[in-house]
């Protein structure tokens, strides 16, 4: 391969810029890169945005402005791995923002319909516990979130 790794294309009905810079403002290590135009050649009025290169959190993304024709779902989504309570309570606020959604079990759809799992540390090895009545118990009190509570997820699977 050329590079290390895979870009992730996100497609925009006109709004890859707006999507990008709101995006690099969501997330740490995030910036803009290179701003691809069209040209008189079309298909799009000359200028206008064709794509937007940027980074989120390290993670390398393309904004293309494809058209009407495809919507997010969340068939796709993008985990967000949060080392505490204030970071999911970060991440939850901001994605929901001007139009996001909450969701149950610590999903959450951005204003663009991106949809992102905002999971606390420790969530996965709590509900995946080789003892089946702590996991038991942890992934009832997830079911039951819309965003993660970590302090009752960690009391549930404790058994308090």
């Amino acid at each position: 391969m050329a590079t290390e790794g895979f870009t992730t294309c996100l497609w925009f009905d006109g709004q890859a810029e707006e999507a990008a810079e709101y995006y690099v403002s969501v997330f740490k290590n995030s910036s803009i890169g290179r701003i691809a135009r069209y040209t008189e050649a079309g298909p799009g009025p000359a200028g206008s945005v064709i794509t937007v290169e940027f980074t989120a959190n390290g993670q390398r993304f393309v904004a293309l402005n494809g058209g009407p024709e495809f919507r997010f779902s969340e068939a796709i989504s993008f985990q967000i791995f949060c080392a505490d309570q204030e970071e999911v309570d970060h991440y939850w606020a901001r994605l929901t923002e001007n139009g996001g959604e909450p969701g149950p079990c610590g999903w959450v759809k951005d204003k663009y319909g991106v949809s992102w799992q905002v999971i606390p540390d420790g969530l996965i090895d709590m509900v995946s516990d080789p003892d089946p009545e702590k996991a038991a118990r942890a992934t009832r009190a997830m079911l039951a979130m819309g965003k993660l509570d970590v302090a009752a997820v960690r009391e549930a699977h404790a058994g308090e």
